[in-house]
């Protein structure tokens, strides 16, 4: 069986499920919720937890982010394996809690990030995921906002720009005690049998490993990474993602429709067995590719990954008190919002206010005690 092959009628793409009125209509409710929910979180968490809170402690604010906007994010979770009936499947390495890691994917489709989350809701570090991705998904409305408030580094895909970015922002990551899941798809882009060709004939050209099921990765940003954190990190995951029967789009998951299947392969290796040397990590990335081409051609013979059934399904009970939890909250917040004294009216648009500026700008506070530290260290380097 083949893996993300799009299946075509005479007018339209053939879904795995029919869309119904009843999934159209699921579909709009849950999109309701949970963009109301995530605008409150926002407007009357963040203020707190990612600007208050932040200028005392990085590391308290971190935390306190991460865990009531991973209240917010294991809704998607719920989502796709208890309201659309995903299967999700994992397989390979069993990966403890608790480490601070690189990942590195495949990027089959828009929303293969999204599916990281089932994972990471697994093992405690749902809040604590932070993707490298492209600027423009810093334009959506309200989720925007979240992405920055989660420190998700947006980057322009030209390195002469990037670069810079990246070192500011992992500069910031390197303390040992803030737990970390920097994502990162090297391939820069979603897999299409276009692209693919393209990949291959500059690999051909190149002298580079020919591969049919990924593309070429782009090695600096991977590298970069690497050698800015690897003193603080414990391993790197490779992740390779497939779906039954097709790849789906954002709007499937919404009503449904699409996947039957998510199938996530992981495999943990230790910082240490990762080449140091200045070429070492651009081959290894390459070698790691390689390997991923024949797992998902692996995938496509026998409709699996080899070594299944590592992560248990998620607690049907759990993601129901975390909904509950999140729904709870928001009704407060619109009560507070509409019909509660001009004051929260007040405090709700100069949140908006800040989060559209702070994410425009790229905005982060730093805390006060690091400054007052930076101004006496430079002071007293002056007067040697």
């Amino acid at each position: 069986m083949e893996a993300c092959k799009p299946l075509k009628s005479d007018n339209n793409r053939l879904m795995h499920r029919p869309l119904t009125p009843i999934r159209i209509l699921r579909g709009l409710l849950c999109l309701v919720v949970f963009l109301s929910t995530a605008f409150m979180f926002l407007v009357y968490f963040a203020p707190v937890s990612a600007v208050m809170l932040r200028l005392f402690s990085l590391h308290y604010s971190r935390k306190a982010s991460s865990f009531l906007f991973g209240l917010w994010l294991a809704l998607w979770p719920f989502l796709f394996e208890k309201i659309n009936g995903t299967k999700v499947v994992f397989s390979g390495d069993m990966v403890p809690e608790g480490e601070r890691v690189l990942l590195i994917a495949n990027h089959r489709t828009e929303v293969d990030w999204m599916y990281l989350w089932d994972l990471a809701l697994r093992k405690g570090c749902l809040g604590h995921m932070k993707y490298i991705l492209k600027s423009s998904l810093m334009k959506l409305p309200v989720l925007g906002w979240g992405f920055h408030i989660l420190e998700f580094i947006a980057v322009e895909r030209k390195w002469e720009v990037d670069e810079s970015i990246l070192c500011n922002m992992l500069s910031t990551f390197k303390n040992p005690q803030d737990p970390l899941w920097l994502v990162l798809f090297p391939e820069g882009t979603d897999f299409t049998e276009e692209k693919c060709k393209k990949s291959r004939e500059f690999a051909a050209e190149a002298k580079l490993p020919m591969m049919f099921n990924v593309l070429l990765p782009k090695t600096k940003g991977f590298c970069f990474c690497l050698e800015a954190l690897r003193g603080s990190l414990n391993a790197v995951y490779d992740v390779t993602l497939a779906y039954k029967h097709q790849c789906p789009s954002f709007m499937d998951n919404v009503f449904g429709v699409d996947p039957s299947e998510v199938h996530i392969h992981v495999q943990r290796i230790p910082i240490d067995e990762i080449p140091a040397s200045d070429k070492g990590p651009a081959a290894w990335l390459t070698n790691r590719f390689k390997l991923k081409d024949q797992l998902l051609s692996y995938f496509k013979d026998q409709g699996h990954f080899p070594n299944q059934g590592t992560e248990e399904e998620l607690s049907t009970l759990k993601c129901l008190i975390n909904f509950t939890v999140v729904i709870f909250f928001t009704m407060i917040f619109a009560y507070l919002t509409f019909s509660s004294s001009i004051w929260f009216k007040m405090y709700v648009g100069l949140a908006c206010v800040y989060l559209s500026s702070a994410t425009y700008f790229n905005i982060q506070p730093l805390p006060i005690l690091g400054c007052v530290q930076a101004m006496f260290y430079c002071k007293n380097n002056r007067s040697e």
